[in-house]
């Protein structure tokens, strides 16, 4: 395995010391992610999307997805949610570094780069650590 993982996808999240992820503002003022590509970009502000939130909702993937999916083979069960960023939006993600069973309401997450496969990284949460 690489020392240092590739992002699966590009400008999903800033290169700092803590992470987070990239968004985008609407001229309208709402704020969205992922950031828009393309035509649907012109006139987004970039947001710097806030690293902590609360778990919004849940739930365990126990099979793999259809095609295209490329995930990590053989495949294994991870827990996938919703996570509200205060003021900004509600992140679809993984969440890592716990079990289902540990997951409740309202519970403060926080943003963390992930493993994804042996070659790349992703985004996700997990329960704040006190």
């Amino acid at each position: 395995m690489a020392d240092v993982l590739e992002p699966i996808a590009e400008n999903l999240w800033t290169n700092e010391a803590e992470p987070a992820l990239i968004g985008g503002r609407l001229p309208s003022g709402k704020i969205v992610f992922p950031y828009p590509s393309g035509d649907a970009a012109e006139g987004v502000e970039l947001w710097r999307l806030s690293r902590k939130g609360t778990l919004w909702s849940w739930t365990r993937q126990d099979f793999q997805p259809k095609e295209p999916f490329e995930g990590p083979e053989p495949f294994q069960p991870y827990l996938l949610g919703y996570v509200e960023l205060p003021g900004e939006v509600i992140v679809e993600t993984r969440i890592v570094d716990c079990v289902l069973e540990d997951l409740k309401l309202g519970m403060p997450m926080e943003f963390v780069v992930a493993p994804f496969d042996a070659t790349r990284s992703t985004y996700a949460f997990r329960p704040e650590k006190a």
